[in-house]
């Protein structure tokens, strides 16, 4: 089980939440759970969790910290997708992307108690998976692996500043990254010699969830061991 700890935000007089679960003896990498867009619950701390458990000092922040702080959504019940829907709409990506960098500096500086760590990779979903490819266009994260991200066909003229591997996971299905968005990645990140594509044949938006309807088990094995090896191979 892991444990809620406070992150200085950058260039704020502010600190925001994460999750943090711990390895059991010495942490190997750092990896940053950015989740969905609802925010740090079950699902998300579960998977914070199973990293802990694979040797790394994961770390899952709360996106929503400064208008919906703590908020965990269940995106089986209609009225709280819907509320998560509006949480998106309030949402500034640049202002995540500038929390991922507190994150990592952070990690690298000595979270809490921890020790620096100074490989740190980031795991994104949905809006997480949006900014994970920005991470890896800003920042210098070591590695970064982006599930259904959103938007990304719409960011890709920062491509060119990817400097370490990226990894999409891609549900052809997706009916929140349509067929033209999907080509669009494709055209514009195919051939870029950072950049892993997987694609789902016939999986949803949010296949690799934790639990709930969503899910699909043999799409979310799959992605979820293709993650495992492009972060062994990373991060060691």
């Amino acid at each position: 089980m892991g444990e809620m700890v406070q992150i200085n935000a950058l260039g704020e007089d502010a600190v925001f939440p994460a999750y943090v679960a711990t390895p059991l003896g010495h942490a190997k990498a750092a990896i940053i759970v950015i989740p969905e867009i609802f925010g740090l619950n079950a699902g998300i701390r579960q998977k914070v969790d199973h990293l802990a458990a694979s040797g790394y000092l994961a770390v899952a922040p709360d996106i929503f910290w400064r208008f919906a702080p703590g908020v965990e959504l269940n995106p089986d019940v209609e009225a709280e997708l819907q509320e998560a829907f509006g949480y998106f709409g309030q949402y500034n990506a640049d202002d995540g992307v500038r929390d991922l960098e507190a994150a990592i500096h952070a990690i690298r500086t000595g979270l809490g108690n921890q020790a620096p760590i100074e490989k740190v990779g980031c795991v994104g979903y949905c809006l997480g998976g949006r900014l994970a490819y920005m991470a890896a266009a800003r920042t210098d994260i070591s590695a970064s692996v982006g599930y259904y991200g959103v938007m990304i066909d719409q960011m890709l003229n920062e491509s060119h500043a990817i400097a370490n591997p990226l990894m999409l996971h891609i549900p052809t299905a997706d009916h929140f990254v349509g067929p033209e968005a999907q080509a669009a990645i494709y055209s514009g990140l195919g051939h870029n010699a950072k950049v892993t594509l997987h694609d789902y044949v016939g999986l949803d938006h949010g296949f690799a969830a934790e639990m709930g309807a969503r899910r699909d088990d043999a799409g979310a094995l799959l992605a979820d061991s293709r993650t495992a090896a492009f972060f062994a191979e990373h991060l060691g």
